[in-house]
């Protein structure tokens, strides 16, 4: 890391650095580094996961999260960090921006700000938007390799073998969601990967971006406001008013497609993603009792075998009215 800073002009020849490993991430080492008056950060993506079963990704995906960075800064100003260097040993450094509450932080702590979700939905489908049909981006995302490592396998394929009642519909949903070029996409909008800025979202950890379905976006990111719901049940009303909230600013910004199109995408996927999240070989950590994991079999199941088209079902079928 100290050879990387010092090439890239960021360390003096003779400069050592504070240093300080950050902790949460599971796919890189991320380091807060003190130069001269101003923090940054430095990411290095690691080719096997910090996770219980083995999991393993290319690290050339690193490449692919500074420039999601980039593109998404030039969609929507301020919708990522400002990236200050990388290299092709996979290091790259963005501004630090820890002073800035995570979205994730906001959700457990009962701050619930629908407005804000609203805001992530709007930018999302910007970013979206911009990228959408534009043969340059597709090409300098074409990661369906890293993507299918990434995600599809350990998410829809890997739940598969777990629950093989419902592996037909999982293994057509990988397939439709692979054969998807539409837009770019960042592959892991979750609330711990976004930053509640001064101004709207700032998204962090696009290490899966790739030129793809933008209805897997949308679906990741609904699918935590669902899980949530069992997480902190005292605010479930409040998470499931924002689920509404990004649903509808999301459709608002859609021009690249029908909106109904791009929602049946999503509202198709989010079971699987739901059911993933207790089976897949990235099972979310706050979900510990077992009455729990069983209700999200429960709804994810029945969903998957009656697939719904519309994002409001899959509310109901959480929390029936």
């Amino acid at each position: 890391m100290l050879a990387f800073l010092r090439a890239q002009g960021l360390a003096r020849a003779d400069e050592v650095p504070a240093a300080e490993s950050l902790p949460g991430g599971v796919s890189s080492d991320i380091w807060r580094v003190s130069l001269r008056g101003r923090d940054i950060c430095v990411k290095r993506a690691l080719a096997r996961l910090r996770v219980a079963q083995v999991w393993e990704a290319p690290v050339e995906r690193n490449r692919y999260e500074w420039r999601w960075m980039e593109a998404a800064a030039a969609a929507v100003p301020g919708a990522a960090p400002k990236v200050l260097a990388h290299d092709e040993a996979g290091f790259f450094a963005m501004e630090f921006l820890g002073s800035l509450p995570l979205w994730k932080n906001e959700l457990r702590d009962g701050r619930v700000d629908a407005d804000f979700a609203g805001r992530v939905g709007a930018a999302l489908a910007a970013i979206h938007a911009a990228t959408a049909g534009r043969d340059a981006v597709a090409q300098a995302f074409a990661t369906d390799a890293n993507f299918h490592a990434i995600r599809l396998e350990p998410y829809l394929l890997a739940t598969a073998r777990v629950q093989p009642a419902h592996a037909a519909a999982l293994h057509a949903l990988a397939r439709r969601t692979a054969a998807t070029r539409l837009a770019l996409v960042h592959g892991d909008v979750s609330p711990k990967n976004i930053l509640v800025g001064p101004s709207g979202p700032v998204f962090l950890d696009a290490e899966c971006a790739w030129y793809g379905d933008p209805a897997f976006d949308l679906a990741f990111c609904l699918n935590h406001l669902l899980l949530k719901c069992l997480w902190r049940p005292q605010h479930a009303d409040a998470y499931l008013a924002s689920f509404d909230a990004l649903r509808v600013a999301y459709a608002a910004g859609v021009r690249w497609e029908p909106a109904a199109a791009v929602e049946g995408r999503a509202a198709s996927l989010l079971p699987a993603l739901l059911l993933a999240r207790v089976e897949g070989k990235s099972p979310v950590e706050y979900l510990e009792r077992e009455e729990h994991k069983g209700r999200v079999r429960e709804v994810a199941g029945a969903l998957l075998r009656d697939a719904p088209t519309t994002l409001t079902q899959v509310r109901q079928a959480w929390q029936p009215s």
